[in-house]
């Protein structure tokens, strides 16, 4: 197992990409977490999956419960608006009645499933029912408000033209169904960011069974941390079943150099905001959950 104060803990770390050519027509990149969702289910890992789907106005995600391939797919390509997947999970147990849930989110959601399971309250008998979780990289997420704000004030583009958003290269890129490009500097965006997300300590999902993004990877690649026991045996039959294409990370560019320097700039800033709001009383808030 490797320890590193940015990275977390890891059993190994790969950069990868699906082999199934539908998954990466919509992909954001590598179209792990898709795959890896897919895989489950259909090797019976899960029976169902919580996943951010399509809400009732462009690019607002919603969560939904995918109890099929076709459901998981729907939900394919990053969002940049928060959706709220945790508060589906008693949902998912009870309603939908999944046994062995699976769970893909970003970092805070990770670590609020892992608290959910220490500290099952007002849930009961659901934390048992998590058997694989996939968490992402996240830097940062914007309100919806504030995702409308920045596509069509700043990139002046209707974001029901919309066909594709990333954060790469310092900018903020916006594509269209047209074929339009527009960008603008992240910095530019900062404002907009969910105030939760400048406490934050963590940029890799830590505390999932397997945790991907695509920096640090060649284009149409993901980068991937196989965090868990649990996580490995899945990956390892994964690859054995021809799932995904891979290659050690030390062979591609940029590598873990991009995604550590990263990290550590997030979680080295969100400290100073931590420690600035521990002065006006909210320290016991704001511990730090991986130390």
């Amino acid at each position: 197992m490797i320890e590193d104060p940015y990275l977390g803990k890891y059993i190994t770390c790969v950069s990868a990409r699906s082999t199934d050519k539908e998954i990466l027509q919509k992909a954001q990149d590598g179209g792990i977490a898709t795959t890896l969702m897919v895989y489950a289910l259909e090797q019976g890992i899960i029976d169902g999956t919580i996943v951010a789907g399509e809400g009732d106005r462009p690019w607002e995600p919603k969560p939904l419960v995918a109890m099929s391939r076709e459901d998981i797919l729907k939900a394919r390509g990053t969002k940049y608006s928060i959706s709220p997947q945790i508060s589906w999970l008693k949902e998912a147990t009870r309603s939908f009645g999944l046994d062995k849930v699976g769970v893909t989110g970003v970092c805070c959601q990770m670590q609020a499933v892992r608290k959910a399971q220490l500290y099952p309250i007002n849930m009961r008998d659901v934390p048992d029912k998590v058997a694989f979780t996939v968490g992402l990289f996240c830097m940062e997420n914007f309100p919806y408000k504030s995702l409308q704000t920045i596509v069509e004030d700043h990139a002046a583009q209707s974001l029901s033209s919309v066909k594709r958003m990333d954060i790469g290269k310092g900018k903020f890129w916006v594509y269209t169904n047209r074929g339009n490009v527009s960008s603008l500097p992240i910095k530019a965006t900062h404002k907009y960011e969910q105030p939760g997300c400048h406490v934050c300590l963590d940029y890799v999902s830590n505390l999932a069974d397997i945790s991907t993004g695509s920096v640090g990877s060649p284009d149409g690649w993901s980068t991937v941390f196989i965090r868990t026991k649990k996580g490995n045996e899945i990956w390892s039959k994964a690859v054995a079943a021809g799932m995904f294409e891979t290659k050690p990370i030390e062979d591609v560019k940029p590598g873990l150099d991009l995604v550590t320097k990263l990290a550590k700039e997030k979680i080295d800033k969100n400290r100073k905001t931590v420690e600035e709001r521990k002065s006006f009383g909210v320290n016991k808030a704001l511990r730090n959950p991986y130390a």
